[in-house]
C-alpha cells in the first residue's frame, strides 16, 4: 500500500479486488447502455448482484462524461457510480474517454457528498488504454478536482495487479509531487 495527504485527503494505492474495498462509492468504468458484462463491471455485478445493473440499465443510455450512483447491492460499500467510458459494450476508446469519465465520477461522488471512493483504472480493459497513460490521467483529474472545496477525504486507486498498482503508485507521486 502506498499513501500520502493532498490537502487534508488521503490518496491511496492499493493492490487487491475492487469488489472488497470499504468506501462510500467504488467506480464502475462502465458503457452508456450500462450492460454489466465482463472485467470490473461484470465482477461487480456477480459479487454485488444483479439489481446494481437492473437499477442502472433504467437510466441508460448515459453519455461518456456523466455518471448516475445506484444501489450497491451485496458490495460493502453504499454506491456503485457508474462512469462510462465508451458508449457501446466492448469499444477500443481514446484517453478523453478515461479523463471524462473520471470528472464525471468525482461530480457525482460530490453530488452525493460522500467522503469515501475507490477507483480501478479506467478505459483499461476493453476500452484498449494502458494502465499507466489512465493512471496518469486519473490522478491528474484528481488533482484538479481537489483544488476545488470536496466532501471527499479518501480517495483509493485499486490495481487488480502487481502492475496496475505500480501504475497508479507512480502516477499518484508524479502528480501530486509538482
Amino acid at each position: 500500500m502506498f499513501e500520502l495527504n493532498y490537502r487534508n485527503v488521503i490518496i491511496r494505492v492499493v493492490r487487491g479486488d475492487l469488489t472488497r474495498q470499504a468506501a462510500d462509492a467504488i467506480v464502475n468504468p462502465a458503457n452508456s447502455y450500462m450492460v454489466m458484462g465482463g472485467g470490473v463491471a461484470g465482477a461487480i455485478k456477480r459479487v454485488g448482484g444483479k439489481e446494481i445493473e437492473e437499477e442502472a440499465v433504467k437510466q441508460a443510455p448515459v453519455p461518456v462524461g456523466k455518471a448516475i450512483a445506484t444501489t450497491a447491492g451485496k458490495l460493502k460499500v453504499r454506491y456503485v457510480i457508474h462512469a462510462p467510458t465508451m458508449p457501446k459494450p466492448a469499444m477500443q476508446i481514446a484517453e478523453e474517454n478515461v479523463k471524462s469519465a473520471m470528472e464525471a465520477a468525482l461530480e457525482c461522488a460530490e453530488t452525493l457528498k460522500i467522503r469515501s471512493i475507490a477507483f480501478p483504472g479506467l478505459g483499461t480493459g476493453v476500452g484498449g488504454i494502458p494502465i499507466q497513460t489512465a493512471a496518469i490521467t486519473m490522478a491528474q483529474q484528481l488533482k484538479k478536482h481537489l483544488e476545488k472545496s470536496t466532501s471527499l477525504k479518501e480517495i483509493t486507486f485499486v490495481g487488480f495487479t502487481q502492475e496496475s498498482a505500480e501504475a497508479f503508485k507512480k502516477a499518484v507521486k508524479q502528480v501530486f509531487s509538482n
